[in-house]
This record gives structure tokens, sequence and C-alpha cells, in this order.
């Protein structure tokens, strides 16, 4: 017998289509059923099918927060090794993904995450959705520093090793605290742009209120898991490449607003990486001070 799948998506309830047709495409993976938890953020849930445990927490507890809810619920339900996060407008269009996801986690004992590629329905992943610098290697898997958000997963046992993500952040940046406290504890991240969810397009040209919490989550990571020589950099290579890339003028005013916000206000424990994991990001080409 394999290792135990568990699935947690968070749904705002406004997208029942979408959230139907995951499920589907997760009903349809090959082998042993996983155990699906959908976690209605402060929303009811549309009628779900038998197998998915419904859990409808009274507020929005955010991604990080939601997440860990789910994780929580799977280990009431038992029999979970491995648990995939995944976007409520996301679609699984491989039927193997789940046992590909199995295999790679019994072959490399100290592998904590997988990370999915993200790509839209013409098979196009965006730059933003590559793991790691450049703008090479959509479709080369390997070890990286980094995951996306909208489709992974996570060993069960790094999570208890590692702690969950953090509820703080509310919104952005917590796979990247999450990331740094894996490698941190010794286990490794892989990119596999075999394992694809398939992701409606996202026009770049977000609107202002998104860049006020993406930046104020900015410097979160790096307060808590950055070693004091590496602090100054950090925050400065962030704020060069929010010039570099040209934001509408209120987006650049709601992104400095959010992200000196993030400088002011302590985000505790400070629990700096080891200057061996800063060595080792840095050989994956993709040092923490970017």
């Amino acid at each position: 017998m394999g290792l135990g799948l568990g699935v947690v998506v968070l749904t705002m309830g406004d997208r029942p289509r979408e959230l139907g047709a995951l499920l589907d495409s997760v009903a349809a993976q090959e082998g042993e059923a996983a155990r699906v938890v959908v976690i209605g953020q402060g929303a009811r849930l549309p009628p779900l099918p038998p197998w998915a445990d419904a859990v409808e927490p009274p507020k929005n507890l955010g991604i990080p927060g939601g997440r860990n809810l789910g994780v929580r619920r799977l280990r009431e339900l038992g029999g979970v090794d491995v648990v995939v996060n995944l976007d409520d407008d996301g679609l699984l269009p491989r039927t193997d993904t789940f046992r590909l996801v199995r295999e790679a986690f019994e072959r490399e004992q100290r592998l904590g995450v997988v990370g999915f590629r993200v790509a839209d329905a013409t098979g196009r992943t965006r730059r933003r959705h590559v793991p790691r610098p450049g703008r090479s290697g959509v479709l080369r898997s390997g070890e990286v520093t980094t995951f996306l958000g909208g489709g992974h997963a996570i060993r069960m046992s790094a999570i208890e090793r590692v702690g969950g993500f953090p509820a703080r952040f509310f919104y952005a940046h917590e796979e990247t605290d999450f990331a740094w406290r894996v490698l941190d504890a010794g286990w490794s991240i892989r990119y596999r742009a075999d394992l694809l969810l398939q992701h409606p397009r996202t026009d770049p040209a977000r609107p202002a209120a998104h860049y006020r919490p993406t930046a104020r989550t900015r410097v979160r990571p790096a307060e808590r898991r950055l070693p004091a020589a590496l602090l100054p950099p950090y925050p400065a290579s962030w704020s060069l490449h929010a010039l570099a890339r040209r934001p509408p003028a209120a987006g650049l005013r709601a992104w400095w607003s959010g992200f000196l916000e993030d400088v002011r206000t302590p985000c505790p424990p400070r629990l700096p990486m080891r200057w061996a994991t800063v060595w080792r990001m840095t050989r994956l080409g993709h040092p923490p001070v970017f």
C-alpha cells in the first residue's frame, strides 16, 4: 500500500463550477483515492461530493490559516502521509498526477515539498510561475528553493517537523517562509514540470488593491528567517524589483505603503536560518536576498 494522500482546497464559495471541475479531476486520479477537505473561507460551501469533507470556519482565515485548518482536519481523518494543496479554480488535466506524487515521495525520503507546474489552458506557463531565476527552465524539473501556492504537495512529517504556514501572513509569501524552514531543517524542494495544474490565465496588470497586501508581507520572511547580515540587502533588492516592474502609479503607491508598514511591524518569532542553508540556496541559484 502506497503513501496516503490528502487534498486541501480553499474556496470563498464564489466559484462553484470551477470547484466542481477541480474535484472531478481529483476523483479521476489513478490509484488509491485521496482524502479531500474543502475549506469554506467564511462562506457557505456549495453541495460537495459525499467523499469530500466540508469545513466551514465562521470567518476567512486567510490562505495560510485555511491551509493549516485543512491539515488539522486531515490529521483527524488519519492515514495521510502527503498533503496536496490546490487552488479552487485549478484543474488536474492528467490522471497520473497523484501517482507521480506518491512515487516522488517514496523515492526520496528527504523530499519535503513538490511544486507543480502551473499553466493556462494553452499550456503556457508565465514567468512568475517558475520557481527559479531567469527565463528558462519552465519544462526543466529539479531541485529549487521555493514553490507555488496554487499547486504543491508537502510531506506531512515535514509539516510536523517545521510547523504549518504562518497564519499571521494571511495573504502572500507564506510559501517563502515555509520553504526556508523546510530547507533549513534539511528537506529538499523539487519543481516537477510534469505535474501540471491547469489554471486560468490572470492579467499581469493587477489592480492597486493587490499590491498593498503583497508588499505588506514581503519583508516578514526576512525578519523571521534571515541572518542579520542579510536583512539590509533583502528589502533593497525587492524595492528595486518593484520599480523595475513599472507598476501603475496607484499600484506603486499601494506597494510602498504596504512595504513600509511591514518594515515597521514585527512578525515574531525570529529564528534565523543557518548559513549552511544560505549557501545551499545560493548553489541552487537563488540566494535568499531576492
